[in-house]
């Protein structure tokens, strides 16, 4: 049998882990033969079915995740076309609900899975070409002879003696991350999570973590995603794993996702040992409000994971992402500008605003109408309109989504972006507006635009944050010659005898610049490296504006 996976994914920076996990337990059959046909959704339709069609196999396979979805069904379609025998096999999130009406709607799709198919997908190889004998798959779904068969959910109980992705020759080392699973399962209970309908949770021995890190420390790859779905759901297991993380600072960096309100003081103690930039922390926040979580059913009380997030922040070793779902029962348009001013207060390191997607085979899909939720029937399933939240309410939250990734988790633009938001009520409001009436807010911009149209609006608006605004444009590298430093001082300066050192260390080689602050006489300077081209000043000094700063710039 030739078998040829679609490896379908949004860019090439990503790779699917489903590939090398099926495949590590069928490597070495030599009935068996793979072939991978890799793409994106920015390729060409065609390209890619050429590349399939010229490889004549057998089967065709593919994962279907929310954002490729759509794009593999046209290039599945087209396969069809071309060659009406082949078999079709698609796996993934995507089948998690009823797919009967999927198959009867797809034709040209022959069979999915349903669950965790590592084992199924090996026992469907040895009888693909006999459908009498696929009813006996755990997760198998398809029509035959006019009939609906459903295998039900598939689930790997023995989690432990799965041969690990990284064993296949299909597993893409190349890549700026890995993925790896040290947990299979859930505890908790979300309504809209794929995750929350009371997985078994399947930990992994910790020497074979080991071991999969030290494999990986030695192909040069630097960063880690966890896709443990929450992290810390035992905390004595969630202390043993990041010690061992810390091992392997600083070759390696770990992304993971944390319950902010299950954090005891024995999970807290380790986390503030651990070394900077070892840690990138996605806390699973979702509301700030009780009745949300709540409808949700969201583990965990409000004010233990409020506590637990204030802390995460707190902490200057590791980065903290918190996100928000708009769209959720009961969160309205005011209450998640109110949550995100939380967040920045809390000094996330980043704010996250997603539109909930009801995806199939979760509760909140299936009680969508009696909880008063309209939903995309297409993929990615977002929510269009809820009893709390209209219609044109979520399109301003999807333009507030781009605005916090934008601004707020830019580094360049964080610092005053976070003051302006937690120190002006109506920050938020005003700068949306701002953006979307002058038709910026949907259209890429350059880390400069940004800073730009920031500078602009403080102007306007804000005058007492223009300096903050200039010095964020000094810092980031920005062109001196450009509107946001209208007011720096450049040429032949002398540094005052009374500066203050922020940073750096002055030397008498450094290009000075000076901007003057007009509020208590006081002046930012900052010091370039004439040697390089590096465009960010490496020194920064404040001085109060006396007689002696008048005339070092000529004042």
């Amino acid at each position: 049998m030739k078998l040829v996976w679609i490896d379908l994914n949004c860019s090439y920076a990503h790779s699917s882990l489903a590939l090398p996990a099926l495949h590590a337990q069928v490597m070495g059959r030599p009935d068996v033969e793979w072939q991978v046909v890799r793409t994106t959704n920015n390729e060409a339709v065609g390209t890619t079915v050429d590349a399939v069609y010229a490889c004549r196999p057998d089967v065709v396979a593919a994962t279907a995740w929310l954002f490729t979805h759509e794009q593999l069904l046209h290039i599945i379609g087209r396969v069809k076309a071309l060659m009406p025998g082949v078999k079709v096999i698609l796996g993934g999130p995507e089948f998690l609900g009823d797919n009967e009406g999927y198959l009867c709607h797809h034709p040209e799709v022959d069979i999915v899975f349903r669950g965790e198919g590592e084992e199924s997908f090996a026992r469907w190889i040895n009888v693909w070409n006999r459908p009498e004998e696929w009813a006996a798959i755990p997760g198998l779904c398809y029509m035959w002879e006019d009939e609906y068969h459903d295998g039900g959910l598939a689930r790997v109980m023995n989690f432990d003696s799965l041969l690990p992705p990284e064993e296949s020759p299909l597993f893409m080392w190349d890549k700026p991350f890995v993925q790896m699973e040290t947990t299979r399962g859930c505890f908790n209970t979300c309504a809209f999570c794929v995750s929350g309908m009371g997985d078994p949770i399947r930990p992994l021995p910790l020497n074979a973590i080991r071991q999969r890190l030290c494999r990986i420390r030695e192909r040069g790859i630097r960063d880690v995603r966890i896709l443990d779905r929450t992290f810390n759901h035992r905390p004595l297991q969630a202390v043993v794993l990041l010690e061992l993380f810390a091992e392997f600072h600083p070759h390696l960096r770990f992304h993971l996702e944390i319950h902010p309100a299950l954090l005891p003081q024995s999970v807290r103690e380790v986390l503030v040992s651990l070394p900077d930039g070892l840690l990138h922390l996605e806390a699973g926040i979702q509301s700030l409000r009780q009745e949300v979580l709540d409808m949700s059913r969201r583990k965990g009380r409000l004010e233990q994971a409020l506590d637990g997030l204030r802390f995460l922040c707190s902490l200057p070793n590791l980065v903290t992402h918190a996100d928000l779902i708009a769209g959720l029962p009961c969160y309205g348009l005011s209450q998640i500008y109110e949550d995100i001013r939380t967040l920045a207060a809390f000094q996330a390191g980043e704010i996250q605003l997603e539109l909930l997607k009801l995806l199939p085979g979760t509760a909140m899909r299936r009680d969508a109408a009696e909880l008063g939720i309209k939903y995309s029937p297409l993929p990615p399933y977002e929510v269009l309109e809820t009893e709390a939240i209209s219609s044109a309410q979520l399109q301003e939250v999807r333009r507030l989504s781009r605005l916090l990734d934008a601004y707020y988790n830019t580094s360049a633009w964080q610092s005053l972006t976070r003051r302006l938001i937690v120190e002006e009520d109506w920050f938020l409001h005003r700068f949306l507006d701002f953006l979307t009436e002058n038709n910026y807010i949907d259209q890429p911009m350059s880390l400069e635009r940004r800073g730009e149209l920031l500078y602009i609006f403080c102007c306007g608006h804000y005058p007492m944050f223009v300096v903050e605004a200039t010095v964020a444009w000094i810092e980031a590298g920005m062109s001196l010659r450009k509107r946001p430093a209208e007011r720096v001082q450049r040429g032949h300066l002398q540094p005052p005898a009374d500066w203050q050192v922020v940073y750096g260390a002055y030397d008498e080689s450094l290009r000075l610049c000076y901007l003057p602050t007009g509020v208590g006489g006081e002046g930012y300077w900052f010091g370039y490296d004439s040697t390089s081209q590096r465009p960010a000043p490496i020194f920064k000094a404040v001085s109060k504006m006396n007689d002696d700063t008048l005339s070092c710039i000529g004042i």
